[in-house]
């Protein structure tokens, strides 16, 4: 269910490494405990993002939730199809629905990040 590619934070959400850049995305259990998404709020291309601090947040019809960063640095593509389909994080939450594209400024905060198997042992 959770790529092994992928290393994931304890707030839910997910880094794809590929070189010294990195997709960022929200975990399918982000997605299922928030219910029907509605909203994203992402930051610019250009800004600093720091590991552990909020980059935004996802507005569901039940809450709305803050988005940790994985990693810090700087972002270098934010997807534009989310604006018109937020939706998207529901049904493809590990794929075309990611959030943000970022330069990594520090590749050994990685390893800090879960495994697949560890965030899936983490949920329990």
């Amino acid at each position: 269910m959770y790529p092994d590619t992928y290393r994931y934070t304890k707030e839910h959400e997910w880094v794809l490494v590929d070189g010294d850049s990195g997709t960022i995305g929200i975990t399918d259990h982000a997605q299922s405990e928030l219910g029907d998404i509605v909203f994203v709020d992402l930051p610019k291309v250009g800004a600093t993002i720091e590991q552990g601090k909020t980059f935004g947040s996802v507005e569901s019809v039940k809450a709305v939730s803050d988005l940790y960063a994985p990693v810090t640095g700087e972002v270098i593509e934010v997807n534009g199809d989310l604006n018109a389909k937020p939706e998207a994080l529901n049904s493809d939450p590990h794929g075309a629905a990611w959030l943000i594209k970022v330069k990594i400024a520090d590749p050994g905060e990685l390893d800090g990040l879960l495994s697949a198997d560890d965030y899936q042992a983490y949920l329990g």
